[in-house]
């Protein structure tokens, strides 16, 4: 039983195909594609208001050189997002619950804003590793810090995602297994679990879009401090 609760998080496969290729393919199947019209239907308005408004807090505190990242900010987050929702359907495989995924978008994104940092404004970019007023004899120590922390950001991205996200599913299947055991003993019970069931599912909800928010608010962080 305990080895089953994990079972969730493996990569499933039909004929050797592992179908992760196809959930992490499927939320772009689910979005309706804007048309030239002037007037569109309800549900492409609302995408592309909130689209509009989550591109605009994210662009606020950078300067023009970060507004060429708004499309590709703002395509990872609606990916994360419906990833993460998509997992919470019974029957279904989260991607972001593997580290490995969430690895491939932080260190390379990370990367990115630490290259383009050292290419146009190295001296701010290296001035970052060592605090302004810092005495003599702790500047080796904090460089020393300052690099490790710089070089776990990407580490920290990926893991927070993956614990959140693992976290979350891992209460949820608890939970159920022990609405399903205690209903036949004790109902009573057995209702008061399935509503802190419910609970946690919209927490879980909350949750899978926050993560995602967090993950590209972040980035967009770091970009800040190389532009």
């Amino acid at each position: 039983m305990a080895m089953s609760f994990f079972d969730q998080f493996a990569s499933p496969s039909y004929l050797g195909v592992p179908l992760i290729a196809i959930a992490i393919a499927l939320p772009w199947v689910l979005y309706p594609t804007p048309s030239a019209r002037w007037i569109n239907n309800r549900l492409i308005t609302i995408q592309g208001w909130l689209i509009n408004r989550f591109t605009n807090q994210l662009m606020i505190p950078l300067n023009i050189g970060g507004h060429k990242w708004a499309l590709l900010f703002a395509s990872l987050m609606i990916f994360l997002i419906t990833i993460n929702m998509l997992g919470l359907l019974p029957y279904t495989f989260t991607p972001t619950t593997q580290l490995s995924l969430n690895m491939g978008f932080a260190v390379p994104l990370w990367l990115a804003t630490v290259l383009i940092g050292m290419r146009n404004q190295p001296t701010v970019a290296l001035g970052h590793l060592l605090p302004e007023g810092t005495p003599l004899p702790l500047i080796p120590v904090l460089i020393i810090i300052e690099t490790i922390s710089l070089f776990i950001r990407p580490l920290a991205l990926g893991v927070r995602l993956t614990a959140n996200l693992t976290a979350g599913h891992l209460l949820i299947q608890l939970i159920a297994t022990a609405v399903f055991v205690l209903l036949p003993m004790m109902t009573t019970v057995a209702i008061l679990t399935a509503v802190v069931l419910f609970l946690l599912t919209s927490l879980e909800v909350a949750v899978a879009m926050i993560q995602a928010y967090v993950f590209v608010l972040l980035l967009s962080l770091y970009l800040q401090e190389n532009v």
